[in-house]
């Protein structure tokens, strides 16, 4: 496996160069890069710059829109649905979490639906989005995509890795932000591991007849078959339930795509995601909910600590921490920089433009 290093901050350039070159006017390039920048930063590069090759092949295949304005197709007070109309997922959550926002610091909560999105990304980042205005979130979300995850006591796959997540804000304190896949591990992750030529950890995978493995290539090169692996659930069946509930939730209810023949896309990943967002200082426990939620940390981390383990962590100290430790550089995988080159020699064939290869930019 061979890793090569580059700085954030050209790594950004790149990024907001090469959606520019494709057609995103400045805001909507630059929210991109923002967001699978920090996913890198964050240490979720499953979620981070690898997947713009995905994008762009989404954009050829028509199955993402550029520069769209999503548009709220009802309007109940605090409940309201939008539809991003396939606009690409980072800036039409943006907008969408704007709206969402304001309601709630309006009436205290908005209940808010969010279908037909490109792949909207770290969901935790919503979720940041939303403590940062001080207000608490909750995420369901569903991935229209190949069925990479099996259900529970199955082996093949029937949905995606359809994520949970919460955010709290905390008065000056670093906010809770809770996100995860309700697989074992994110799909995004199995790429990363079979670009660098990893193993996964055993008990994310299984192949194509259903039998335990590590090896990431089960899921992207079909046996003799033409049948390929799937990730497991987190937590089995538990996993398997709270998945279950974010397709319901995310898109049955929002009037998005769930997860069935005929509805998966070619080329792109479509999200729908079913939001709720609150002003905690409406419950009129301001004060209770500040002091409760520091003595419970507190206690929590004062735990003596398991052989081996340094700290007690909270909800979201990972992604702050990584954060810190790759300030100065982000490391990618020679496999998804040649993918990266590919995807922008694709948007200088169909665009005639292009940022150059992001290979002449790593160190």
């Amino acid at each position: 496996m061979n890793l090569r290093t580059i700085h954030p901050t050209a790594l950004h350039q790149w990024v907001t160069d090469l959606f520019a070159a494709a057609g995103s006017g400045p805001h909507e390039a630059k929210l991109t890069a923002d967001h699978l920048v920090l996913a890198n930063l964050s240490g979720h590069d499953s979620h981070g710059v690898g997947m713009v090759p995905r994008y762009v092949k989404a954009l050829m295949a028509d199955e993402l829109v550029l520069n769209q304005t999503v548009e709220v197709v009802t309007d109940a007070g605090s409940i309201i649905n939008i539809d991003a109309k396939r606009g690409i997922g980072q800036h039409a959550t943006f907008q969408a979490m704007n709206i969402a926002i304001a309601r709630a610091k309006e009436t205290g909560v908005c209940i808010m639906g969010l279908r037909n999105s490109h792949h909207l990304g770290r969901v935790g980042h919503w979720a940041e989005q939303a403590v940062d205005a001080g207000l608490c979130s909750i995420h369901f979300t569903n991935a229209v995509s190949n069925w990479w995850v099996a259900p529970y006591g199955g082996a093949e796959g029937r949905f995606v890795t359809n994520p949970f997540t919460v955010g709290i804000p905390r008065a000056g304190e670093p906010p809770i932000i809770l996100d995860f896949a309700t697989s074992t591990i994110a799909q995004g992750k199995v790429r990363v591991a079979y670009n660098a030529e990893k193993q996964t950890p055993l008990g994310a995978l299984i192949d194509s007849m259903g039998r335990p493995t590590t090896n990431p290539a089960v899921l992207f090169e079909p046996d003799e078959q033409g049948r390929i692996g799937a990730l497991t659930t987190m937590a089995a069946h538990k996993g398997y339930a709270l998945a279950v509930v974010c397709e319901l939730l995310g898109a049955a209810l929002t009037g998005g795509s769930v997860t069935v023949p005929g509805q998966t896309p070619k080329a792109g990943v479509w999200n729908n995601m079913f939001t709720i967002v609150f002003d905690p200082n409406r419950l009129g426990t301001v004060d209770a909910f500040t002091s409760q939620t520091r003595e419970f940390i507190d206690w929590v981390k004062s735990a003596r600590l398991a052989e081996g383990v340094e700290a007690i962590l909270m909800p979201g100290d990972p992604e702050r921490a990584a954060r810190k430790a790759r300030a100065t550089g982000i490391e990618i995988d020679e496999g998804t920089i040649a993918e990266m080159d590919e995807a922008s020699g694709a948007i200088q064939r169909q665009f005639g433009q292009s940022p150059g290869v992001l290979s002449a930019l790593m160190l």
